[in-house]
Order: C-alpha cells, then sequence, then structure tokens
C-alpha cells in the first residue's frame, strides 16, 4: 500500500492564514508542520512520516521526534525490521494503532507493541534495541515519538515501562491518556519532565473544548480525518502546534468519519540538543564518544538476546561539526493577536 504525504503548505491557503480582524482574540496561534518522508528500512524500505524535528522545529517540549506510518502493508512493504541499534540521552515511546511489533532490548525486555498499549523505553546513560513486525500483522499502523532527557537525567539507567490506558469518553471523543494527564485521568508511567501524550478519536463531525496545562506546548499530529484545531484546519499526518499561554484546545473533526489524533505536550525544553543517528547529547563531542563505543561493542549498551541476525552499525560521522540546535524564536504577531 502506497504512503500519502501531504502536498506542502501553500501559504496562501485560507485554511491557514485568516486576516487578523477577523481571527478572535482568544484563538491561539496554530502553525502547521508538514511531514516528509523517510525511508525506515525492511526488505523493501517501509517508510515513514517525519514531523519532528525539522526546521521550524525541533521540540515540542521535551518531545523531540516524531515518526507516523501506515496504514502498511506488510505483504507489500516487508513490515518493519529493525534490527538492534542504540540510543543515548532519550526515551522511546512507541504506540499502534494497528498490527503488532516485537520488542527487545539490552535490559533484557522482551515485549510486544499492541494497538492501544504504551511501550516506553529509557536509554539513558545507553541502552539497545531490536524493533520486528510480527507474523500477526498484517497492517502495521502507528507512531514512533523520543523524548529529550534534561541535563539532569540525561544518563539515566536503561528501563522499560508498558501501560495500557483505560479509554475516556469526552463528548463525543475517546481519549486514551498514555502520558502525563488530560480529561481527568492520569498515566502513571514516568517521565523526567513535565509530559502529556494522548490519542484522541473524534466522532463524526464531534467537537470538543479540552482543558490543557497553560505552561504547556502542544502539538495536535492527525493521522485520519480533517481536524480543526481552534481556527486552522489539519490534515492527515500535518501536526499543528500550539505555544504556551492556552488554557484549552478546541478540536473539531470536520469529516464524515472518526478521525484519530496523537495529542503531545509538555513545558518548553530550554536546553540546546545535538541529535544524530539514534543518539541525543549536548555537543559534537558526545555523539562522537558514543558512536565510537556503540562500534567498539563497548558494555555501555549491553546486548540484545534473541534476535536472529546482525546488529546495525553505525553511518559514517560527518565532515564536520554537528551543532548544537533549539527551536527558533516564535515569530511575532501584530498587535492585538496572540
Amino acid at each position: 500500500m502506497s504512503l500519502h504525504v501531504p502536498q506542502q503548505q501553500d501559504p496562501g491557503d485560507p485554511r491557514y492564514k485568516l486576516a487578523d480582524a477577523r481571527r478572535p482574540a482568544e484563538a491561539p496561534r496554530v502553525d502547521v508542520l508538514s511531514p516528509r518522508e523517510v525511508p525506515l528500512g525492511g526488505l523493501r524500505a517501509m517508510s515513514v512520516r517525519r514531523t519532528l524535528p525539522q526546521r521550524a522545529r525541533t521540540l515540542i517540549g521535551a518531545w523531540c521526534f516524531a515518526d507516523h506510518y501506515g496504514p502498511d502493508d506488510v505483504t507489500a512493504t516487508g513490515g518493519m525490521e529493525v534490527p538492534p541499534h542504540p540510543h543515548t540521552g532519550l526515551q522511546t515511546v512507541s504506540w499502534l494503532f494497528s498490527g503488532e511489533i516485537e520488542h527487545r532490548d539490552s535490559l533484557g525486555s522482551h515485549a510486544f507493541i499492541r494497538p492501544g498499549e504504551l511501550n516506553l523505553m529509557t536509554g539513558g546513560y545507553g541502552i539497545a534495541h531490536s524493533e520486528v513486525s510480527t507474523p500477526h500483522a498484517t497492517i502495521i499502523h502507528g507512531v514512533q515519538l523520543w523524548v529529550a532527557l534534561p541535563e539532569e537525567h540525561r544518563n539515566a539507567a536503561r528501563d522499560f515501562q508498558h501501560y495500557v490506558p483505560v479509554p475516556v469518553q469526552v463528548d463525543g471523543a475517546e481519549i486514551r491518556v498514555f502520558l502525563g494527564s488530560l480529561a481527568e485521568d492520569a498515566s502513571p508511567v514516568r517521565t523526567f519532565t513535565p509530559l502529556l501524550g494522548a490519542e484522541i478519536t473524534l466522532e463524526p463531525r464531534a467537537a470538543i473544548t479540552l482543558a490543557v496545562e497553560t505552561s504547556f506546548e502542544h502539538g495536535l499530529l492527525v493521522d485520519s480525518g480533517h481536524v480543526r484545531v481552534a481556527d486552522t484546519l489539519l490534515r492527515p499526518a500535518e501536526l499543528g502546534y500550539v505555544g504556551p499561554g492556552a488554557g484549552t484546545l478546541a478540536l473539531a473533526n470536520m469529516s464524515d468519519g472518526p478521525a484519530r489524533t496523537i495529542l503531545l505536550g509538555g513545558t518548553p525544553f530550554e536546553e540546546e540538543i545535538v541529535m544524530w543517528w539514534n543518539f541525543i547529547g549536548r555537543t559534537h563531542e558526545d555523539i562522537v564518544q558514543a558512536r565510537a563505543d556503540w562500534e567498539a561493542s563497548s558494555d555501555r549498551f549491553g546486548v540484545v538476546k534473541g534476535y536472529p541476525g546482525d546488529r546495525l552499525r553505525a553511518p559514517a560521522l560527518p565532515n564536520a561539526t554537528i551543532m548544537p540546535r533549539r527551536n527558533p524564536p516564535r515569530r511575532l504577531r501584530s498587535k492585538g493577536t496572540p
């Protein structure tokens, strides 16, 4: 099954811009981030749609990476086949809409990622894991997310958590809170910065207003349907960003079928980070050392047992210093607008 990637945003598209005179003063500004298609791997190069990071935005809270994939026919693409590979300085968040993925890591965890179930892996100082879609999965569909660890916890010990949130019904919407709290529900899963992660599925033409933390910035990733956030319409695979200050988020499904979304949030992550391959550090030297340790089969990352194949080799480093990055300054709007 081919993957549809929306066209790039047209600056003249009236869906995204309203004259200031028409924009309600209380409506938050929504920036639309379009995805790019990236080959993930597998026998026939399964592709994903990546909305974070990009030049316009590196992080939403501590969320620093968002891949959105499927619905993907495993018989056509070969499915997901990611051999053992390393991570530093982050947590991985795996969330499926359909299919099944087998997870193994160097902590000794052997788990299955299934729809509606959270698998969160902490790779602070170093961890390795593999991800393979199982024979039970004919269609694979979901998101892979990363969370940057703050400097205080950047070398945290390896950890793995599994959690199955109970769906909450709110005004024509079904909400599964897998991190943080929303709609009077809360996840017990540990994070190292204040975060929100939830799947929200809206019934056809349903509209809801959710109370959210004013100190958080938020990102709404649309999986299916067309969803309006405040006065901005988002198409499938687009991510709408709302900065801190909003106490509520108004969502409306403009489709005749259900609309499924992922809501991410967190307090702004003020630290600069260096991201390269599967590593997050603070300096170029952090990345160089992590790569050298992985290539040397250092105990830093441990061994993934049970995977029937070789681990991934690290790519060559770029012929330039890898520079830290953070979010660009938020553009100022004219007087009287958010």
